[in-house]
């Protein structure tokens, strides 16, 4: 299993505050990746520091064995990174329509409206004007338009309909098994998700706690108390995968 991307001992600061205290995570290519979590765990945090939208204070992030920690967030999406914020992830002022051409390789939606037929019928109106879960849809939907081979998303379905929840999981599903690789944060592992995951992660505290299987994941998030994993990588070599049903080796 290759590595897309991977932080090796990763710290974040916010002011005062340590988010990401030396984390070693890997996202293998073409697969799901699900970052479990209480809110203040660091999820959200680590898609930020792999997208390059906060900077780390110690540590390096990988993409293809490339060191890009330096790398600014601008300069990833050239290269083929999209991050789908848990908030502010449209532009209020341009319309639906707008933001999908926007998106999509020579101005064609109609995949992204495959994706979510409701967004049709919205297409003239602002992305201001619709509501939560319409928002997510029409987020989402920009990410699926694109050509981006890495994806990050945060809580992609908040504010969705069951239905709608479960068609956005069979989408990212689709799109790593077409080759693009996926990392979806989430506080709790829903069945859909869990059934298009290959690996999860347990975050607590800016730790990773767990690494393995979804349905071992899942369970693990439910467990009080749960330690982080010992023996980090050696200091030439980033993490790997973690291996089905335990936690991340050392290369």
């Amino acid at each position: 299993m290759s590595i897309e991307t991977a932080l090796y001992a990763a710290r974040v600061r916010y002011g005062s505050l340590e988010a990401l205290h030396g984390i070693d995570l890997a996202v293998p290519s073409a697969r799901v990746t699900v970052l479990l979590g209480r809110n203040g765990s660091g999820r959200t945090t680590v898609l930020r520091a792999l997208a390059g939208t906060v900077p780390l204070t110690a540590g390096r992030v990988l993409w293809r064995g490339t060191d890009i920690t330096r790398l600014p967030a601008h300069a990833r999406a050239r290269r083929g990174l999209t991050l789908v914020p848990d908030r502010g992830a449209v532009f209020g002022s341009l319309s639906v329509g707008e933001q999908l051409e926007l998106a999509a390789p020579d101005g064609a939606v109609g995949p992204a409206l495959d994706a979510y037929p409701q967004l049709r019928a919205l297409l003239g109106r602002r992305a201001g004007t619709l509501s939560g879960g319409e928002q997510r849809m029409l987020a989402v939907a920009r990410a699926l338009a694109g050509t981006a081979r890495l994806l990050l998303l945060d809580e992609p379905a908040q504010g969705m309909s069951p239905a709608a929840t479960a068609r956005t999981y069979g989408l990212l599903g689709d799109l790593a098994a077409a080759g693009r690789t996926v990392l979806v944060a989430e506080q709790t592992l829903p069945p859909a998700l869990r059934r298009a995951a290959t690996v999860a992660y347990v975050l607590r505290r800016g730790t990773v706690a767990f690494a393995g299987e979804p349905d071992e994941a899942a369970e693990a998030a439910r467990r009080p108390g749960l330690t982080s994993p010992a023996s980090p990588p050696g200091p030439a070599s980033p993490p790997r995968p973690p291996r089905p049903g335990g936690r991340p080796s050392s290369a």
